[in-house]
């Protein structure tokens, strides 16, 4: 009887699973995995790609990932007396959970921001001083700003609130095909509207005085992207949300999360510099002709060549950060000039001269960051001390010098820096192309370039940093997955938040 009854309910098992695949939503038949993908820029946007693309694709699928220069790209370091100091943006917002998520998975440390006080010179004085008294700050600011302060700090949040729906948007594994689609998804046209106008006009619709916009807002954004109120208002309001509590960075060197990605990932590193993109027919081992991607790369004098499913380019589409070629696509693959700007870090070792600052005498002068006005006369758009990536405390020498960090558009000139400071040593300096140089109303680069091969720095033309880079590259690598297996009903879906907030 019991033999029977197996011998029964096996065909009806076989049959119930037939049916169910045939009328029950949501069961899809995946399609072969790729078998190569490559990623083009091993900063934290392409390691974060490699990252989620071996997650979505399994195993078994090749990743090689091409860096012409140091893994970690614009997260990079310099040395002063054999100690790291982050050259470039250094700290990380306690709410930027991607970042956070990749520390804890790789299992890195981490250190606080120092913080220190802060003061605002527009070249002949301080216009704001802080106190190492919590309530004496608070009494400055209303008595110079009245509520402004408070309310700004409400805008920001209210702004981040509705940022922070992308987690949960790419928990479910939802994707989007342009950056406008993504900004909309979160706040709607609200945000779109602060993507295409200035922070000043928006802010000056919100009633913010002048005088708060040029001594509070504009500082904080000169040192963070270079400009003071003339960029976007979404750009505006992540450079505001970097004057929070809480902000930290990676012990070692936030390069260091690149790294460990990229080992994360099993992707094989090619240290070269890809010099075009093709799109060829190549007939696979199956005996069916398939498009394809040749990468045509140079490492040293040498040419080499390899063809991939899927591309994913995680460097900016600018001639003099990757001057790669697209060739033979038709349509023509659209090109973007995105302007980056030229920025130079400086590490100068010395003690600094406050009379720079401000022309009032001063029984002591202990600020430890100094942030400038636009309308300041000073060649610098901020200066501070920095502690090495090793520590959280930044520690002076015997004579009391400390190694400052300075931002300029500039190279420092050598009576610029005999200005800055009373005496010095060991100065070092590194040149960079920043960020994009933002003039609203924005046009974002495609995501999309052609079948299988993908954008990830225009979301930089929304905000530029390191979390914004890796949602960037979550987002790409789930809309590559969804669009090789032809999952539409995963990408640009209307009312995320309204359908996943009723969700159980």
């Amino acid at each position: 009887m019991r033999r029977a009854s197996r011998e029964l309910v096996s065909p009806l098992l076989v049959l119930g699973l037939l049916l169910c695949s045939c009328v029950c939503p949501g069961i899809t038949e995946l399609r072969a995995p790729p078998d190569k993908i490559a990623i083009i820029g091993a900063g934290i946007g392409g390691t974060s790609a490699a990252y989620y693309l071996r997650q979505k694709f399994g195993k078994d699928v090749k990743i090689d990932v091409f860096e012409r220069g140091q893994v970690g790209g614009r997260l990079a370091t310099m040395t002063v007396q054999g100690q790291e100091y982050e050259a470039g943006g250094s700290v990380i917002h306690p709410l930027n959970l991607h970042m956070k998520r990749f520390v804890k998975d790789l299992g890195l440390s981490t250190v606080q921001s120092s913080g220190g006080l802060v003061g605002v010179s527009n070249g002949e004085t301080l216009v704001f001083e802080e106190s190492s008294w919590f309530i004496i700050n608070i009494i400055k600011l209303i008595w110079q700003y009245g509520f402004q302060p408070l309310r700004l700090h409400m805008w920001v949040e209210d702004i981040l609130d509705k940022f922070m729906r992308i987690y949960r948007y790419q928990s479910h594994d939802y994707a989007f095909s342009s950056i406008e689609n993504l900004l909309h998804s979160l706040g709607g046209d609200d945000f779109l509207g602060m993507f295409n106008r200035t922070l000043l006009e928006t802010l000056q619709k919100a009633g913010f005085s002048e005088k708060f916009l040029n001594e509070m807002v504009a500082p904080i954004n000169r040192v963070n992207y270079g400009q003071g109120t003339d960029l976007n208002g979404f750009v505006g309001a992540v450079s505001l949300s970097g004057a929070d509590s809480g902000l930290w960075a990676v012990k070692g060197g936030n390069k260091l999360v690149c790294s460990g990605l990229l080992q994360a990932s099993k992707s094989n590193l090619i240290s070269g510099s890809v010099m075009y993109v093709e799109e060829k027919t190549r007939t696979k081992q199956t005996g069916n002709p398939t498009k394809m991607y040749e990468i045509v790369y140079q490492t040293g004098s040498d040419t080499h060549s390899n063809f991939y499913d899927i591309v994913l380019v995680a460097t900016p589409l600018n001639q003099k950060m990757s001057n790669i070629t697209f060739l033979n696509f038709d349509p023509p693959i659209e090109e973007f000039h995105q302007y980056y700007q030229h920025i130079v870090t400086t590490l100068i070792k010395g003690k600094l001269n406050s009379t720079t600052f401000t022309s009032r005498a001063l029984e002591k002068f202990d600020l430890s960051t100094i942030l400038t006005t636009d309308n300041s006369d000073l060649f610098i758009n901020s200066i501070g001390i920095v502690s090495s990536v090793k520590n959280d405390n930044p520690q002076p020498s015997a004579d009391g010098a400390y190694v400052w960090k300075i931002f300029s558009h500039e190279t420092l000139t050598k009576e610029q820096i005999l200005k800055l400071f009373l005496s010095h040593e060991y100065v070092t300096k590194q040149q960079w192309l920043a960020y994009p140089h933002y003039k609203p109303p924005e046009k974002s680069p495609s995501i999309i370039l052609h079948d299988q091969l993908y954008y990830l720095n225009g979301i930089e033309s929304a905000a530029s940093a390191m979390e914004m880079s890796a949602i960037a590259a979550h987002n790409a690598a789930l809309l590559a997955y969804h669009r090789w297996n032809g999952h539409t009903d995963m990408i640009d879906q209307e009312d995320l938040y309204e359908k996943l907030k009723t969700e159980l």
